[in-house]
């Protein structure tokens, strides 16, 4: 089966509170698309943070000695940096502008995953707004997929991603920040290749590759497509999890 990546369109501005499984079953019958078992749906973070109520008005942020000290060195808004700090586990690295944290999360990101854009319409002129990650990400999406199997009654998986830095090269591409009901990883060591050589290290995070697939035809900025329907994922589908696409600290040539 050939692989399809479908951006739902007409999806609305989602909203604290809002029932994203409801509006995917809803987007599909818009587009008119009946969904199949083994369909995938990959949903950008931000209209999962904005439905969790993961917004943060800056200003009622107060800095801490260590965000404000900080906030000089790198000329960055102690407000953000304040949140930074708080969604971290530990800071890595700073540039002007930019700090390279270990997320609560496990994974290593620039500024904690935290975002000014397409949340303007939060507040008022008065107000300023950032969005953080959701808190749990693999419960975000077991909790959509098992809500949305629910309406259907087909076993799908579901794949929420944010777009982040690499590296060892410029520009930001999607990654899989949390999954249910798909791999993360592929392990193919001990599986032949083309000319019967066993392969012996090769893990291919098919995660990560239908996350930068999906973040393409999504769109960076103002296309508002923000949920992309999947089909032909050409790995069988189980249970996942983002801790499969974590490399440990003590593997980790960069710390």
């Amino acid at each position: 089966m050939p692989l399809t990546l479908t951006p739902l369109q007409d999806i609305p501005l989602i909203r604290q509170g809002d029932n994203l499984a409801d509006i995917v079953v809803n987007a599909l019958q818009k587009n008119q698309i009946t969904l199949e078992n083994n369909d995938v749906f990959v949903i950008a973070q931000k209209i999962v943070s904005k439905a969790e109520g993961r917004a943060v008005n800056l200003a009622v942020v107060i800095p801490s000695q260590r965000a404000n000290e900080l906030a000089r060195q790198i000329d960055k808004d102690a407000r953000v940096v304040e949140l930074i700090l708080q969604e971290s586990n530990e800071v890595l690295r700073t540039r002007p502008g930019t700090i390279i944290v270990e997320h609560k999360l496990g994974f290593v990101c620039a500024n904690a995953g935290i975002d000014h854009s397409n949340v303007a319409e939060l507040g008022d002129a008065n107000e300023e707004w950032v969005l953080l990650l959701p808190t749990e990400p693999d419960r975000s999406a077991e909790k959509l997929r098992n809500e949305i199997k629910s309406i259907t009654g087909k076993q799908i998986g579901i794949l929420i991603i944010d777009s982040h830095g690499r590296a060892w090269r410029n520009g930001t591409v999607g990654i899989a920040i949390g999954l249910a009901g798909l791999p993360g990883l592929q392990d193919l060591r001990g599986q032949p290749d083309l000319f019967g050589f066993e392969l012996r290290i090769t893990q291919v995070g098919v995660a990560d590759e239908l996350a930068a697939a999906a973040s393409l035809v999504m769109g960076q900025a103002a296309e508002g497509t923000p949920i992309v329907l999947v089909r032909g994922f050409p790995y069988q589908l189980r249970e996942g999890s983002l801790k499969e696409l974590i490399r440990p600290k003590e593997q980790d040539l960069f710390r």
